[in-house]
């Protein structure tokens, strides 16, 4: 049993905040149905999807990994008939999740305004790049425009002359986890209340307040940050370091790991009193970051390594990807799973990091073909007969993968 069984999802969602979120509330044990357009799907289905090193039967990298454990109906919803078969579907739903562009629900006529006609119930949840409300709602946004407006672009990088968005799309991951922790925040509310409500999501409200302390220090002091690399503004070393063959990081935040590291290091001039606590070592941190790079680089990260992590002082290499989803502590914790195809052979992925001690069954069904679960889903959620299911394919309302 998973947490989340029992729990119905529409998912409208494309590209990545709210495919992402849909897939945490499936991976959950939610039944997760995306509601697709007829023909084309959810535009990520051709994302990749020919490209000989990222797909895989067809299936693009994004689709593969962002819809497991999915189902998939397709509907026309710009058809009369077509909105009737989405609101049958609404009113057994709990959970209606979508991250078109502001207006655009409304529009359709899948607002909350309308849906809670149709299920009093229901949640909604809209992930935009503004919010709903305000003097910039309807200005389209991404990932790179949110962590660019708000902010965060502004201490990534080397320095200020070069801001860097994050490798992570974290403007667009964050949102989807925001958007997860908001609807179970609504379901439990709906259990005292019994009435469901919207949710209003927006891309730059998560990546401000993403910022934390960062901003509150901003507004105690009327300074505005700006990037230091790898390094800590206020621990030292704490930074990325060259070795023979690579890249570590290492963080001392206390003078025990101080001293610690100077045991591994055997650097005679850092053997200093007015290195031995935070403010000396915070004054002459290019000095020491100096030296340091000089005696790492003699040896490789793994020698590094070894020693480091023997004497407890925090340490990394700087993996890459091959590296990471191979390291076994990752394989140990389950993070890297074998998912199918629907048309057969198997795909691996990251894995699930939400660790139950009671409710933690990991399973993984396929990403599905476009309409592949139309009819039984209209069975089930909405008690249509195979009669009426075949005269809406019939009629260009729906469509069933064959």
């Amino acid at each position: 049993m998973k947490p989340l069984n029992g729990l119905k999802v529409i998912d409208l969602t494309h590209m990545l905040a709210g495919p992402y979120a849909g897939m945490v509330l499936a991976d959950l044990g939610a039944e997760v149905v995306k509601v697709e357009p007829l023909n084309t799907g959810e535009m990520t289905r051709g994302l990749l999807k020919n490209d000989p090193n990222y797909s895989f039967k067809n299936f693009g990298a994004y689709f593969l990994t962002l819809n497991r454990n999915k189902k998939s109906v397709s509907i026309d919803l710009k058809n009369k008939k077509g909105l009737d078969v989405f609101y049958d579907l609404v009113r057994s739903a709990d959970i209606v999740l979508n991250n078109f562009s502001a207006g655009v629900v409304k529009k359709l006529q899948i607002d909350f305004e309308h849906l809670s006609k149709v299920n009093p119930k229901i949640i909604t949840c809209s992930i935009t790049g503004f919010g709903e409300t305000g003097p910039h709602s309807s200005r389209p946004a991404y990932d790179q425009i949110v962590q660019a407006y708000s902010g965060g672009m502004s201490i990534t990088g080397s320095d200020a002359n070069h801001p860097t968005r994050a490798g992570i799309p974290i403007g667009d991951l964050g949102s989807g986890l925001y958007s997860v922790i908001s609807i179970l925040s609504a379901v439990i509310s709906r259990d005292r209340s019994n009435k469901g409500q919207h949710i209003d999501l927006s891309l730059l409200d998560v990546q401000i307040s993403l910022l934390t302390y960062m901003a509150t220090m901003q507004t105690l002091s009327g300074i505005d940050p700006e990037p230091i690399g790898n390094a800590h503004f206020v621990h030292v070393p704490y930074n990325s370091f060259t070795t023979s063959d690579g890249f570590v990081v290492i963080a001392v935040i206390t003078n025990e790991f101080w001293l610690s590291l100077l045991d591994i290091v055997d650097i005679e001039e850092l053997r200093n009193d007015k290195f031995s606590d935070q403010p000396g070592r915070l004054k002459n941190q290019a000095y020491i970051e100096e030296l340091l790079n000089k005696k790492l680089s003699e040896n490789t990260s793994e020698y590094w390594i070894d020693k480091l992590n023997a004497s407890k002082v925090p340490c990394a290499p700087i993996n890459s990807f091959s590296k990471a989803l191979s390291d076994e502590q990752v394989i140990h914790r389950n993070m890297v799973v074998e998912v199918e195809h629907p048309d057969g052979g198997k795909v691996l992925m990251p894995g699930n990091p939400v660790k139950l001690s009671l409710d933690n069954e990991d399973t993984y069904s396929p990403p599905p073909h476009l309409g592949q679960h139309t009819s039984d889903t209209l069975k089930s959620w909405a008690n249509y007969s195979e009669k009426e299911i075949d005269l809406l394919i019939k009629e260009g309302i729906i469509s069933q993968y064959q």
